[in-house]
Formats: C-alpha cells, structure tokens, sequence
C-alpha cells in the first residue's frame, strides 16, 4: 500500500510539473511575441540568446518564419536560416506542418510530437505552443 501512495505522489508532483512548464511556456511565447512585435531584429536577437529571458531550464522560445525555416533558437544556432518544413519528428509526424498551419490559420498551435531532449538524450513526448507574429511562429515546447 505504501509503494501506491507513494507512485501516486510521484505522479502528482511530475503532473504538477507538466502544469506548470506549460504555463511557463504559454508565458514565454506571450512575452516572445510582444519583443518581436515591438522591435522584430531585436526580439529575434534574444530569441537566439542562450543566456536570455527567453530560456528557462528545458523551457526555451524558438521561432520560424511563416514558410517554415527557423529564425531564431537559443539552444540549436545550426538550425537558423534552414527550412525545416519538410522534416519530421522522430516518429514521421510532419509537426512543423502543423505548427505553421496552425498560426496561418487560427493564430496559434498547439503540437505534439516525438523529440530527443537534450537533457535526457532520449526521444521523449513534446507539447509545443506557438502564436504568429509578424509572420512569424513564435514557439516553446515542454516534455511530458
């Protein structure tokens, strides 16, 4: 009985977690979102930051243009200027594709898929949350 209620603790503390990443990620894009509307050179420039505001543990804001190459990653700089449309998660889900029609159509996305965590070095289920902005999806991801 006490390996059940201690998994049962353990399972609330990570679901608690996966709350509170989402949060910080809805946060981080709002907050993406206003710097590049604002100045976009600049809110790129510390979307790129790896020491930035827009970092936060495993939590971090990326960005594509609206055709799909990136823009702007904190964690990745070999990612800048490609278009990445076309390439699929670890599972051969075309989620870039949803993401960018997502902010076309609606404003926002929110997509999951298959990613290797830097931290884990496992392929691991990831929500990403994005929100257009001066042609761009301004984006940041948590693991389940």
């Amino acid at each position: 009985m006490k390996a059940v209620v201690f998994g049962l603790a353990v399972l609330s503390m990570v679901g608690g977690a996966v709350a509170g990443e989402k949060e910080d990620a809805v946060q981080m894009v709002g907050d993406a979102v206003a710097a590049v509307t604002k100045d976009k050179t600049a809110g790129l420039a510390e979307i790129g930051n790896a020491k930035g505001r827009f970092v936060k543990g495993e939590i971090y804001v990326f960005a594509y243009d609206i055709t799909g190459t990136m823009v702007a990653h904190p964690m990745n700089a070999k990612l800048v200027g490609k278009n990445l449309l076309d390439v699929p998660d670890a599972a051969g889900k075309m989620f870039r594709q949803e993401i960018i029609d997502g902010v076309k159509r609606g404003g926002s996305a929110t997509v999951d898929y298959k990613y290797k965590n830097p931290k884990s070095g496992a392929i691991e289920d990831k929500v990403t949350y994005c929100k257009k902005a001066v042609e761009l999806a301004v984006c940041a991801g948590y693991y389940k």
